[in-house]
């Protein structure tokens, strides 16, 4: 893999060896990022996304091992080389079983140094900056973002496309699942071939079993011709069960037999259909709560969640809002073919700073709101604040609307004690195990918390 462009962020608390070894990488072609803590390196992680991180081991305050502990938590397929001096074998087998990428001793030989790095940027799934924009990156032109965690998503995506395995999205409605079910698609062998997409909340139960595996003529009333499903139609492609927490539970038993079985049979047909499907299914809601409430089987899930990915919802990555909104912008002002070419700046921070329970999908609709009611080329703020209002009554659902209390709840939380996390699990009524378990599954690191104040 070419190194052009590539982004590296370097971390080391020896300010002259930091600044020789960037000088090397810089030299090699990379675009090299410098850290002297890892508290700084965890703030540069926040604005400027690398594609590999280089740490020393030994620093002051948080040492190599706690940077990538804090790293992985947030970005699991960010690849982390640890350099140190006092490199040891049983140090190096902790390290690489806690899942980091490499383990060099000082003084290191710069050829091993530099093979380290390419295979780390070969393996990551790390699409290169020269590759911005190519044909290698047309998979995910569709997502548009400049948030770190919609990054992380996207490289995980990459990784599990290479693959047939079933992938399980999950995340708030409106945060774009079908988008990255589609580049997960588009990034496969299987591109070539169809994607079909089905909601599975949206058809009633009746109809949703001929909808997904066809029917023969005469199945039933009004069925005057053989149907071929959903199934047969993304032969060889990929098949997007959306909403997939929905699905009756009759039907999750047939599905799961389809799964194990890779044949379908129409509804009144005798004989099965052979079929070769790549399965990605969706959510909103927590099927393992589901599971527990004996709402979706447990085998199903099992053979859906192969590999899961996790959407941040749009709060939790306000810097791709006005990128969203402008781009929004310009495709209503063409199709409503009307001279509007952008936001005041106080409208602009409304929208940066609204609490957008519907997600993407609301705020498309504001901004097209804006769009069709405004008299002149830059939107006032008047016209976003009248357009938010309207939207208010777009509920969430409840599983939503927790989801992201939960979550504002533990950023106050963590901005009131600084990152302490026993001081925060104790105003929280929880034991730090429990608090712990709520960090990690609101993507929350609270170092960059401490950091903050530093």
């Amino acid at each position: 893999m070419s190194a052009a462009k590539a982004r590296i962020l370097l971390v080391d608390d020896d300010p002259a060896l930091l600044r020789l070894l960037s000088i090397r990488l810089t030299a090699a072609g990379y675009d090299v990022a410098t850290a002297e803590s890892g508290s700084q390196a965890l703030a540069q992680l926040a604005v400027r996304y690398p594609h590999l991180v280089i740490t020393d081991l030994r620093m002051d305050g948080m040492d190599g091992l706690a940077l990538f502990d804090s790293v992985h938590r947030s970005h699991p397929t960010l690849p982390v080389i640890i350099l140190t001096a006092h490199g040891s074998i049983p140090e190096a087998v902790a390290a690489t079983q806690r899942g980091v990428f490499g383990f060099l001793t000082k003084p290191f030989d710069g050829k091993d140094l530099m093979t380290q790095i390419e295979r780390a940027l070969r393996l990551s799934g790390s699409p290169q900056e020269h590759e911005r924009g190519s044909s290698d990156d047309a998979w995910r032109k569709a997502i548009l973002t400049r948030s770190p965690l919609m990054e992380d998503v996207l490289r995980q995506a990459r990784l599990v496309a290479e693959s047939d395995a079933s992938v399980l999205i999950n995340g708030e409605s409106g945060t774009g699942k079908e988008l990255i079910a589609q580049a997960i698609h588009q990034a496969s062998r299987r591109r070539a071939q169809p994607f079909v997409a089905v909601n599975c909340g949206a058809i009633p139960e009746a109809l949703l079993e001929s909808e997904l595996f066809g029917y023969t003529r005469g199945a039933f009333t009004g069925a005057t011709h053989d149907h071929a499903g959903l199934f047969q139609a993304a032969h060889q492609g990929t098949l997007l069960l959306d909403e997939i927490g929905d699905m009756p539970m009759p039907l999750q038993v047939k599905l799961l037999r389809v799964l194990q079985e890779r044949q379908v049979r129409p509804v009144g047909a005798t004989k099965a259909i052979a079929v070769d499907v790549r399965i990605v299914s969706a959510t909103h809601r927590n099927l393992d709560l589901e599971m527990q409430r004996g709402h979706f089987r447990e085998a199903l899930s099992s053979r859906l969640d192969v590999a899961s990915l996790l959407l941040p919802n749009l709060g939790a990555r306000r810097e791709d809002i006005p990128l969203l909104a402008m781009h929004c912008l310009e495709q209503c002002a063409a199709k409503s073919h009307k001279h509007v070419t952008g936001f005041a700046p106080d409208a602009l921070e409304m929208l940066i700073q609204a609490p957008w329970p519907g997600n993407v999908r609301q705020l498309l609709n504001v901004v097209e709101q804006t769009v069709v009611l405004s008299t002149t080329p830059i939107i006032p703020a008047s016209l976003v604040m009248q357009a938010l209002s309207a939207n208010v009554s777009t509920m969430p659902v409840l599983d939503d609307a927790k989801h992201h209390f939960e979550q504002e709840y533990l950023v106050r939380l963590l901005k009131i004690t600084q990152g302490n996390v026993s001081q925060a699990a104790r105003l929280a009524g929880r034991n730090r195990t429990e608090f712990y378990r709520l960090l990690e599954r609101h993507q929350l690191d609270p170092v960059q918390f401490r950091a903050a104040e530093v």
